[in-house]
C-alpha cells in the first residue's frame, strides 16, 4: 500500500507500477463512443504519452491504445494508486504550505469510493463529473501541491496541471478552468472528441473544483444501477430498498395512512414506477403522490445519465456502446413516456417541478409534451425549482455554504456545528427581517439534526444555506476558534457552484431572470475573477455544470481558514463579493427583493455603490414608442 509521501513524489516510472486494469466489484463509467477518426485516435494517444519519457512509451503506447478502444478514453489505469483513497488529516500530507495540504485533502475526498460515483475513472458524480482526465494528472497535481510555496500558483487546464508559476502570497494558490471551449465548438459531439483526445474535461460543478462533500451536497446516483442504491442504503440515506413495484405501492399506502416518514429506494426504472402510479390512479382513483421531481443526470442523457425503460441496466450499457444512435432513440422514447405519466398525475392534485438537471429540456428535445403556452425560452409546463423556490432565496443572498474540517476529527465538526448555531441565534436576537429569520431558524434546526442523523460521508463536512452576513459571521467565528485551539486544524470554506453568484444557467440558476440576460455568463465569470483577487485560496471556472455541456457557465472557490488575521480579512472581503455580485445582478434585472437587499447592503458598506434600476414605464408607453 502506497504512502502519502510516495503518492506525492510524482509519476512512478522506474519501475512502472503493475497495471491493475478495471477493478472488479466496483461501479465503472459507461463505455464512451467518441467517434474519433484514425488521425484523432493518434492524437489522443500522443497526448497521453506526452506525460512520460521515451524509454517507457514503448510499453505504455499499446496499453493506452487498448484503453481508448475498449472504453473510449485513456484513464491510465496503471497509474491508479493503491493507497486507500480518502481525505486524510491535513498534517499527514507532505507540503510546504497548509493551503496546498488542504487542497490535497479535498481532492482525495472527491475520489473516495464512499463518495465518488466511478472512482477508478475519476468521476465524482453525475455520470461524467471528472476530477481529472487521467491518473497521470492526479499524480502530477499532488506532486506540485507538495512542492508549492506561498509565492506560487498552480494552474490547471481541464485536469492538466500546467505547472507552478511565480505569484504573490495574496493570490490564489490554485486556479482551475474546466471545459473552456470556444462557444461555437461547445457541442456534445465536440466534447466527446475533445475529452477522448485528453484536451478538455467536464468538471460538473464541485467535482472538478475539488469541493464535493458527499451526499450532504446532493444524493447522486439516481440510476438503475444497484450498486448506487446499495451504497446509499448502507450510508443511511435510504431507510428501505426494494425491487418490487407491488411492494412500493403497498408501502406507500401504509405510510400515508399512518402518516409515517419513509425514504424508500426502488431498484428499477423510475418510468415503470411513474406508470404504475398512473395505473393506481386510473384503476382505484387513489393519487399516491403529492409532490414529485426528477434527479436523473439528464445533462448527459445518451452516455449513462438516463437509462431507457425499455432495456435492463445491462442491456442499456451494451447498446450504449454498440449502437449509440439506437440507444438515443430509446432514451427519447422513454422520456416521452416519462413525461406522459407525470402529465397524467398532474391533472390531479399533484405538483411536479424540474430539479434543474435538464430533464424538461431534454424531454422537450425528445418531443415530449412539456411546453408552456405563452412561456419564454426558459419556461416549461412545470417550473424549475429555482423559479418556484430558489429564486427568491438567491435574491436575498441565501445559498449553499459549506465547510470541511481538515483535521478529519468529528469533534472539530461538532465544534463548528455549535459555533454556527450560536452565530445564527445571536443574529436572530439582534433583529433580522422575518424572511431572514425564517431561513436562520431552518438552518439551526438542520444543524442540530445533522449530527443525530450521521450525514457525514467522506470528509468531516457540513452545509447550510446562509446569506452574506451569516457567511461572514460564521467564517470569523471559525477563524477565531482555530486561533484559540478550539478547532485543531484549518477549515476549508466552499459552496456548490449552484449559488447566488456562482452560476449562469438559463434553465436553472438564472431561469427566473426575465430581462433577456438569462443566457449571458458575465456573473459567473466576474464571480470567479472577483473571488480570486479578494482572497480565495483557489478558484474554478467551468463549462457545463449540472445542466449540460454548453448550457451553463459556473464558478466556485475554496478558502482556507487557518486562524490568522489575514484569513479573517480574506473571508470578509471574498465572502461579501461572492454573494453581493449575484444579488446586484438580480436587482438590475428587476427583482424587487434583490433591490431591497442591495439597498440595505449599500447602507451598511462604505465601499459599495451599485447601479440601481429605475422603474420602467408601463406597457402602453413601450407600445406607443415601438409603433411604426
Amino acid at each position: 500500500m502506497s504512502s502519502l509521501q510516495a503518492l506525492c513524489s510524482g509519476l512512478p516510472l522506474r519501475p512502472l507500477p503493475e497495471n491493475p486494469g478495471r477493478w472488479a466489484g466496483m461501479p465503472h463509467a459507461p463505455v464512451r463512443t467518441p467517434g474519433l477518426s484514425p488521425t484523432e485516435e493518434q492524437l489522443a494517444l500522443k497526448n497521453a504519452l506526452r506525460y512520460f519519457p521515451l524509454d517507457v512509451q514503448e510499453l505504455l503506447a499499446p496499453e493506452f491504445a487498448q484503453e481508448l478502444r475498449l472504453y473510449g478514453h485513456i484513464y491510465m489505469y496503471r497509474f491508479c494508486p493503491d493507497i486507500k483513497m480518502r481525505a486524510y488529516p491535513i498534517e499527514q500530507y507532505p507540503c510546504r504550505t497548509r493551503a496546498a495540504a488542504a487542497i490535497m485533502h479535498m481532492i482525495m475526498n472527491n475520489l473516495d469510493p464512499a463518495v465518488a460515483q466511478f472512482p477508478q475513472e475519476l468521476v465524482t458524480y453525475g455520470g461524467n463529473g471528472q476530477v481529472f482526465s487521467n491518473w497521470a494528472q492526479f499524480r502530477l497535481t499532488m506532486s506540485y501541491l507538495s512542492q508549492m510555496t506561498e509565492e506560487q500558483t498552480l494552474v490547471m487546464y481541464s485536469g492538466h496541471p500546467l505547472g507552478l508559476f511565480p505569484s504573490s502570497p495574496g493570490a490564489p494558490r490554485l486556479v482551475i478552468t474546466n471545459g473552456m471551449v470556444i462557444p461555437n465548438y461547445s457541442s456534445r459531439t465536440e466534447y466527446e472528441k475533445l475529452f477522448a483526445m485528453g484536451v478538455t474535461m467536464y468538471g460538473q460543478m464541485t467535482a472538478g473544483s475539488y469541493c464535493y462533500i458527499g451526499p450532504q451536497g446532493i444524493v447522486h446516483g439516481t440510476v438503475v444501477d444497484k450498486a448506487a442504491l446499495t451504497k446509499r442504503h448502507k450510508q443511511g440515506w435510504l431507510m428501505e430498498v426494494t425491487d418490487s413495484l407491488d411492494h412500493c405501492i403497498e408501502r406507500l399506502r401504509e405510510v400515508r395512512k399512518r402518516k409515517e416518514v419513509l425514504s424508500l429506494g426502488y431498484h428499477g426504472n423510475v418510468v415503470d414506477l411513474w406508470e404504475r402510479l398512473v395505473h393506481e390512479l386510473d384503476t382505484t382513483g387513489e393519487l399516491l403522490v403529492d409532490l414529485g421531481s426528477d434527479q436523473t443526470s439528464c445533462h448527459n442523457p445518451f452516455n449513462g445519465g438516463y437509462y431507457p425503460v425499455q432495456l435492463s441496466f445491462e442491456e442499456a450499457q451494451s447498446l450504449m456502446a454498440s449502437n449509440p444512435a439506437a440507444f438515443k432513440g430509446l432514451v427519447q422514447e422513454s422520456l416521452r413516456r416519462h413525461v406522459s405519466a407525470i402529465n397524467r398525475l398532474a391533472k390531479e392534485n399533484f405538483f411536479f417541478w424540474d430539479y434543474g438537471n435538464a430533464f424538461l429540456l431534454e424531454a422537450q428535445r425528445a418531443g415530449a409534451d412539456v411546453g408552456k403556452k405563452g412561456g419564454g425560452r426558459t419556461e416549461f409546463r412545470y417550473p424549475s425549482y429555482v423559479q418556484h423556490i430558489m429564486g427568491d432565496i438567491f435574491s436575498q443572498g441565501f445559498g449553499p455554504f459549506r465547510w470541511v474540517c481538515t483535521s478529519g476529527d468529528p469533534q472539530d465538526l461538532a465544534v463548528t456545528d455549535q459555533l454556527v448555531t450560536s452565530v445564527l441565534e445571536k443574529a436572530i436576537a439582534g433583529g433580522v427581517n422575518p424572511a431572514v429569520k425564517l431561513q436562520y431558524v431552518d438552518n439551526i434546526r438542520w444543524i442540530r439534526e445533522a449530527a443525530k442523523h450521521q450525514l457525514v460521508v467522506g470528509s468531516q463536512a457540513r452545509i447550510l444555506y446562509s446569506d452574506q452576513k451569516g457567511r461572514v459571521a460564521i467564517a470569523v467565528a471559525f477563524n477565531h476558534a482555530i486561533a484559540h485551539g478550539q478547532i485543531k486544524a484549518p477549515v476549508v470554506l466552499s459552496r456548490d457552484h449552484h449559488d447566488v453568484s456562482g452560476t449562469d444557467s438559463p434553465f436553472r440558476e438564472t431561469s427566473n431572470i426575465y430581462d433577456g440576460s438569462a443566457f449571458c455568463a458575465d456573473m459567473a465569470v466576474q464571480n470567479f475573477v472577483g473571488d480570486a483577487f479578494r482572497g480565495a485560496t483557489w478558484v474554478a471556472l467551468h463549462n457545463g455544470g449540472g445542466v449540460g455541456w454548453g448550457e451553463v457557465i459556473n464558478g466556485g472557490f475554496g478558502l482556507v481558514l487557518d486562524g490568522t488575521p489575514e484569513a479573517e480579512h480574506k473571508a470578509r472581503m471574498m465572502l461579501s463579493w461572492d454573494v453581493s455580485n449575484g444579488v446586484a445582478r438580480r436587482c438590475w434585472s428587476g427583482n424587487q427583493k434583490a433591490y431591497e437587499i442591495i439597498c440595505q447592503m449599500m447602507q451598511e458598506s462604505k465601499g459599495l455603490a451599485v447601479t440601481l434600476p429605475h422603474e420602467v414605464a408601463d406597457e402602453h408607453l413601450l407600445q406607443r414608442a415601438l409603433q411604426p
